[in-house]
């Protein structure tokens, strides 16, 4: 940042409205900070841009809007910052909650505060999160509808199941009869779904492109290649592999410490567990239709190494390879050797 004043703001945000904080460093001395509450509306974002015009903040490099990821609640104002050319940071709320270290006592007002010192205190270390893209925020919409059709479809389906074991043939056609309907709904539903995520890499030549080299990676299917790129803003910022494989939760962390704890390499909890449970079907899909990957479990398995871990370590490849294409800009190229 340059200039002689800087602006740090917090925003802790809820569903019906968002609280700022917002301090001003002039010279390198801060001065009070000031709050404000604003509704999480169209007419409440309107009014945040009145707001700081008036305390004059600049709208440059010179200014850090630090926000927590809530999902769907910061969008409006993501979309605000990115028009307005902004910098705002959109944050792990985990990773910044315990930068906060020990604390007493919340509220929505001191939580905004303390976002704001936040941004302060690491202006030097946070990096600003790209502008809000439509597109990215359709496909993470329309994969996450497609996720909740499936789970409602899959429970008729298991329900269903469980009668056969008490129900005779005539009440268990009569259950089958009425599910029915919704059960076609649902994979009616699931098909438009698929049909438009389709339709939108045909008109992104940006997306289209890597679309079509993340998809020559062995086991990666189309929804899982499209749901990467929404996830990783098709790959702005120059991810690194670990860094994807950090985020989908398949990279194993050791847990030791002096002589008396010595525990085992483990995939640490906090991941996108949506990615994870897709790349782990693509690398049960690998195991069945590549013989590389298959020599690779089998060997492994010789070894003495547990399953799972062995599945962790395919899932940790084929996100390796993912970022390794598009990074080069050339697709695949399989050179395994069968083993003899």
């Amino acid at each position: 940042m340059n200039g002689d004043t800087k602006f740090y703001l917090g925003i802790d945000v809820s569903k019906p409205y968002f609280d700022l904080s917002v301090m001003s460093v002039v010279n390198h001395q801060k001065q009070p900070m000031n709050t404000e509450r604003f509704e999480n509306t169209e007419q409440g974002i309107k009014l945040f841009h009145k707001y700081l015009k008036n305390h004059k903040v600049s709208f440059n490099t010179d200014t850090l809007l630090v926000i927590e990821n809530t999902g769907v609640y910061h969008r409006l104002i993501w979309r605000f910052c990115s028009e307005h050319s902004l910098p705002i940071n959109i944050g792990n709320a985990a990773h910044i909650k315990w930068s906060f270290g020990l604390v007493r006592g919340k509220n929505d007002i001191i939580d905004s505060k303390r976002l704001c010192n936040y941004a302060h205190k690491h202006a030097d270390e946070i990096k600003a999160t790209a502008p809000l893209n439509p597109v990215f925020i359709e496909i993470k919409d329309l994969m996450t509808a497609r996720s909740n059709l499936l789970k409602q479809q899959g429970n008729i389906k298991k329900y269903l199941n469980e009668l056969k074991l008490s129900n005779s043939k005539p009440v268990q056609k009569l259950m089958e009869d009425a599910h029915k309907a919704a059960l076609e709904g649902l994979e009616k539903s699931i098909k438009i779904v698929e049909a438009q995520l389709m339709k939108i890499v045909v008109k992104d030549t940006a997306i289209a492109t890597n679309y079509n080299l993340i998809v020559t990676v062995p086991g990666i299917g189309h929804l899982t290649a499209l749901y990467i790129i929404s996830c990783t803003n098709n790959f702005a910022g120059s991810i690194s592999g670990k860094q994807l494989a950090c985020y989908a939760g398949v990279v194993p962390f050791k847990d030791t410490s002096g002589i008396s704890i010595k525990g085992r390499e483990r995939v640490h909890k906090m991941a996108n567990k949506e990615l994870k449970k897709m790349l782990h079907l693509c690398a049960m899909s690998t195991l069945r239709y590549y013989p590389e990957f298959k020599d690779y479990y089998e060997r492994k398995k010789k070894e003495g190494k547990n399953g799972m871990s062995i599945m962790n370590a395919i899932r940790n490849k084929l996100v390796l390879r993912v970022v390794a294409v598009v990074n080069s800009k050339k697709p695949y190229v399989n050179n395994h050797k069968a083993v003899a």
